[in-house]
């Protein structure tokens, strides 16, 4: 009866962390990261697998999908965190999205933000262990919505 209690208040009161998420792997530049995107032989980085946004027939790589990293227009585009849990963005294509990465004007995109992949001399530095553009670290978390 406890547990019901709880998980009732908990889909009432915060129904955004109940959502189902998926796990779509680590954008890294390292190949031989076995969760990394840009591994082709792993299992979110090769282009047959459904949950890889490399995959161009996938819900997260299709061009006309809205939960799709390729789509220019996406509006719930995957999302990404780095290795302490921060939010860094959306993994998106749409530069009109203020949440983007590819929003050259936006927190996440703009290559003079701290917070953005795009500034080397911030999140994005290729020297950080945990920046997507080290070539042997490991990259950043992507989580897309079930």
């Amino acid at each position: 009866m406890k547990f019901l209690f709880v998980f009732l208040f908990a889909v009432l009161f915060f129904p955004d962390q109940v959502m189902a998420q998926q796990y779509l792997g680590k954008l890294s530049n390292n190949p031989y990261n076995a969760d990394s995107v840009s591994n082709p032989y792993g299992q979110y980085g090769n282009k047959y697998s459904p949950n890889s946004i490399n995959n161009t027939y996938g819900q997260y790589g299709n061009a006309y999908s809205d939960k799709s990293v390729n789509n220019p227009y996406a509006d719930n585009a995957t999302k990404l965190y780095d290795s302490r849990g921060n939010y860094r963005g959306k993994l998106s294509n749409n530069k009109y999205d203020p949440e983007s990465i590819s929003n050259p004007y936006g927190k996440y995109g703009s290559k003079y933000s701290p917070d953005s992949i795009n500034n080397p001399y911030g999140a994005g530095n290729p020297y950080s262990v945990d920046s997507p553009n080290n070539p042997y670290g490991n990259g950043w978390t992507i989580i897309g919505d079930d």
